[in-house]
């Protein structure tokens, strides 16, 4: 359960930070692959989309996340671990991590968990 809360935790501390996915990064194509970790947990591999290469630049500067590369298209499907679908706000691939501890945290966001 504790490894469950953790998972909560890290998916919140970017938003109170710097919100969700704007309105902003879906006016551009592409996606942001990079590795998610602050404090309370991580790190992660994921992929945010839409993004745009200024919103990608941001997210890589985050808390300690890193290694932020921003591309045209869409995120990967292969091995990944389950996608947060915020609606308008957009997705986040989950790469690596426990799949029920992102759940808790995607429902934290308002968002809609789909495993695998």
């Amino acid at each position: 359960m504790k490894s469950k809360v953790i998972s909560a935790l890290v998916l919140l501390a970017p938003l109170m930070v710097m919100g969700p996915l704007t309105a902003s990064a879906q006016d551009g194509a592409g996606h942001c692959n990079y590795v998610q970790q602050n404090m309370f947990a991580g790190p992660f591999k994921v992929c945010d989309a839409p993004a745009t290469p200024e919103k990608c630049a941001e997210l890589g500067k985050t808390d300690d996340n890193k290694d932020a590369v921003h591309s045209a298209g869409a995120c990967g499907t292969d091995g990944k671990v389950g996608v947060c679908d915020m609606g308008d706000a957009g997705k986040r691939f989950y790469y690596e991590g426990d799949p029920g501890g992102l759940e808790i945290g995607c429902g934290f966001q308002g968002g809609e968990w789909k495993a695998g």
